[in-house]
């Protein structure tokens, strides 16, 4: 069974739509890029997941149950994580205040632990301001916080964006990683290539419609996504 079934997602923030019926899939254990060129609707989508988007048509399906109108709490509660693009530590809470402010957690300082673990580089940085980080290392704060909670699913918005090739090469090794640590990921990437390549299956969007999908390693080889939204590799 699928954990996460979107059918049909479309609407915007105002009178015109920009998702236009999205359908899209996530199995357990898999990781998902969702790729395509700026405005396509990628963060428009994860958005309309997590219950942000003001107006919304489509189902969203998660385990088998339909989401409806539910808020985001609700979704986060049920075991859906999202790390947004910006905004996704608290600065002014140290590394180890962002870890032990995540609400509902049984044995919150445990779990920290066990986090902290999983990301080692956040160690010596624990009595650190989250503001004084470096990007490469506030995106693993931002995924150990998404963890925290155990959720089923992470939801990554731009998780490279602004970072230099090396360091995004580091945060795509440590998205690789995620599964193994109990969680499936859906992402949305614009170093779609690189996203591809530690992904088990992809979807373009163009204009808030999928125009392609498939399993990654088909859509790096297919002749039109490589010409209309991948680009040649280096």
């Amino acid at each position: 069974m699928h954990v996460l079934t979107l059918s049909g997602v479309a609407g915007g923030y105002g009178e015109a739509d920009i998702l236009k019926g999205v359908d899209l899939v996530v199995a357990p254990g898999e990781i998902v890029t969702v790729a395509g060129t700026n405005g396509a609707g990628k963060s428009t989508m994860l958005k309309a997941l997590m219950g942000l988007l003001p107006r919304m048509r489509g189902e969203v399906v998660w385990e088998g149950q339909a989401l409806g109108a539910s808020p985001t709490e609700t979704r986060l509660a049920a075991g859906i994580a999202y790390v947004p693009q910006i905004a996704n530590v608290f600065p002014r809470l140290t590394v180890l205040e962002n870890l032990l402010v995540v609400q509902g957690v049984p044995g919150v300082r445990q779990r920290a632990q066990e986090m902290v673990a999983a990301f080692p580089v956040l160690q010596p940085l624990l009595g650190r301001m989250a503001g004084s980080l470096s990007g490469g290392e506030r995106q693993q704060l931002a995924f150990a916080r998404a963890l925290m909670s155990k959720p089923r699913l992470v939801c990554l918005d731009e998780p490279t964006a602004a970072l230099s090739p090396i360091m995004a090469k580091s945060i795509f090794a440590h998205i690789a990683r995620l599964p193994a640590l109990g969680a499936s990921v859906l992402m949305v990437e614009q170093r779609a290539r690189d996203a591809l390549a530690i992904s088990h299956r992809g979807y373009i969007l163009d204009q808030g419609r999928v125009a392609l999908e498939g399993p990654a390693a088909t859509l790096l080889d297919d002749p039109r996504a490589v010409e209309l939204y991948l680009g040649h590799a280096a």
